[in-house]
């Protein structure tokens, strides 16, 4: 059964490549990292401090794209990982059916960031007994 999360914190570091945000358990103890790139990094952390872009960007796109094919974001997962990399869902319902989405997590959380309230975030039991 998939633990809901919260995102607690981006770090951006300007002296390297990998950048991190990090997943809490809402009702527990459990927090772990994923190293994600420096361009989804960035768009977490302007959706997070309520920053706008002047004109819409990827993320916003595809939120944008999401919407005008009547599709209504769900909830993403982050449902495994494999040699170190991280695995996820971002999950949509269109109509009657429901729709999983490969991506990667970096991803599906900055798409969460761009609703109000974000998307729920969830991570699957197998993946933080593997990281803990």
């Amino acid at each position: 059964m998939p633990v809901k999360m919260q995102l607690t914190r981006v770090i951006i570091s300007e002296i390297n490549d990998q950048q991190a945000i990090y997943l809490k358990e809402v009702d527990g103890v459990r927090t772990f990292p994923i190293l994600i790139g420096e361009f989804e990094a960035n768009i977490i952390n302007r959706r997070l401090l309520e920053e706008p872009p002047h004109r819409p960007l990827t993320h916003d796109l595809l939120r944008m794209v999401i919407h005008a094919l009547g599709g209504e974001p769900l909830e993403v997962v982050v449902s495994e990982i494999k040699d170190h990399t991280y695995f996820a869902v971002l999950k949509l319902q269109q109509n009657d059916q429901l729709i999983d989405i490969d991506c990667r997590p970096s991803d599906a959380i900055a798409l969460s960031a761009h609703y109000d309230p974000p998307l729920p975030i969830y991570v699957a039991e197998e993946v933080l007994d593997e990281v803990s």
